[in-house]
């Protein structure tokens, strides 16, 4: 099979031993595809073909990717695209080929940050969706978006009921749970207390919360004693 001309572009800027560095933190995708590319070349190759080009198009309906460098791209492309509708439209089209977590966790379009009355409907339908990496990104999109000024406990709800064998996403509520105890610590804590999540998540989210500089020591002493024993 030919090469694209993006693949061709990834693989002028391939490192080998850092797509074998890579590989070991994603282990869930099997070593050869990995090109190896370093994240700062990433924009460099963005500027080449141009972020809302006529080639970024065919390129983002050319799916699913045969490397994870093409879907790191393509997830950059999705960050950069301006008008609300079309960035929802693109990460839903996408989302069934998320696999892993270094793609998953590099979502963040700056135009979902100024529609959150329009994304929240959305966020919830993410997080309960069957497949472990559209859940995660749901996840990951409430902790970034609605954990300051636009925050209910309500919301906290939905991640609290997922039940998974998934470590990638119970590792994710753990880590959104630690910055909800951070950031809401009356909301989230009651969520510890009542024991909401499943033991190996709810110590996971006590460990996270130790280790974070951001809870006061009285904290950290409140939550050593919410540890569930196994």
């Amino acid at each position: 099979k030919n090469m694209t001309d993006i693949q061709k572009k990834l693989f002028s800027r391939q490192d080998s031993k850092y797509a074998d560095f890579v590989a070991k933190l994603v282990p869930t995708e099997p070593r050869e595809s990995f090109i190896g590319v370093r994240a700062a070349e990433y924009s460099k190759i963005l500027k080449e073909i141009g972020c809302f080009s006529e080639q970024a198009k065919i390129f983002m309906n050319e799916v699913p990717h045969q490397y994870q460098e093409e879907n790191i791209l393509h997830i950059q492309l999705i960050n950069r695209l301006k008008d609300f509708e079309q960035c929802i439209f693109e990460i839903n089209k996408f989302l069934p080929f998320v696999t892993n977590w270094a793609v998953s966790d590099g979502l963040n379009p700056k135009v979902l940050n100024k529609n959150h009355g329009k994304l929240l409907s959305h966020v919830k339908n993410w997080i309960e969706s069957d497949k472990p990496y559209t859940k995660r990104i749901g996840m990951i999109l409430f902790m970034k978006n609605f954990l300051g000024s636009d925050f209910d406990r309500e919301y906290l709800e939905w991640s609290a009921k997922v039940r998974t064998d998934e470590y990638y996403v119970n590792m994710m509520t753990a880590w959104l749970f630690a910055e909800a105890l951070a950031k809401q610590w009356k909301s989230a804590i009651k969520f510890i207390e009542q024991r909401r999540l499943d033991t190996w998540t709810h110590n996971k989210t006590i460990q996270k919360a130790l280790e974070s500089f951001r809870i006061t020591p009285e904290q950290k002493e409140y939550l050593r004693n919410l540890k569930i024993k196994s």
